[in-house]
């Protein structure tokens, strides 16, 4: 059986010599990985993270690995792929998707927010320092934890009053909340923390130092 998906790219490893395993989210199959055949045609600009694309999905009763095929690019992200910065952001956002959300878990509205997210991020023209952040704390209350200031209090320390403003604060107004690089990484290492507990998952973020060099 095939089905045409809308996904969400999150990463994409080597599978051998001629495949990949795409890894991605979708609101049909959550989190789900698919092998790739990989030829000279393949889109594989189409895999980078945070990507949105529409693929056909075939399923194979022998095996959990189904495969896809025939890949179209839903929005160029032209926003994104034009700036090293938000590039990296959206590296940021899969790895943490990636780790957080385990293989063939379900969120229900999960993959609506995640797009939704990222054509935010491609739109913005200015002031997005922030996102980060920002994108943890929606992510937070996309995963039905809703954090308030009491319940961020055991891990903000100094950056309590910090983080109750950006509680407070709308999209619009969290992106202006002015914070040095180095308060940027601060609290983005305790809303990961945050996550952690909560998840009962541990996140090693390979993609967070790159994104310190940035806003330093």
């Amino acid at each position: 059986m095939t089905h045409s998906v809308r996904l969400i790219v999150l990463s994409h490893t080597k599978f051998g010599e001629s495949s990949v395993v795409l890894h991605t989210l979708s609101e049909q199959f959550g989190r789900r990985s698919f092998l790739v055949r990989v030829g000279k045609k393949t889109p594989m600009a189409a895999f980078l993270p945070m990507s949105l694309i529409e693929a056909d999905i075939t399923e194979n009763p022998k095996s959990t690995l189904w495969t896809a095929r025939n890949f179209t690019t839903v929005h160029p992200l032209v926003g994104i792929r034009g700036s090293v910065y938000k590039n990296t952001i959206t590296l940021f956002m899969s790895e943490v998707l990636y780790r957080l959300i385990h293989e063939d878990a379900m969120e229900t509205g999960l993959a609506e927010w995640c797009e939704k997210t990222v054509l935010t991020l491609d739109g913005l023209g200015t002031d997005w320092s922030n996102y980060p952040i920002r994108f943890l704390l929606e992510l937070s209350v996309a995963l039905g934890f809703s954090p308030s200031s009491p319940d961020l209090a055991p891990f903000a320390g100094e950056y309590y009053s910090v983080l109750s403003t950006f509680l407070s604060s709308s999209f619009a107004d969290s992106m202006l909340i002015p914070l040095s690089g180095a308060d940027r990484n601060a609290i983005s290492d305790i809303l990961l923390r945050y996550l952690e507990y909560h998840t009962e998952t541990t996140l090693n973020i390979r993609s967070l130092p790159v994104l310190r060099e940035l806003y330093k």
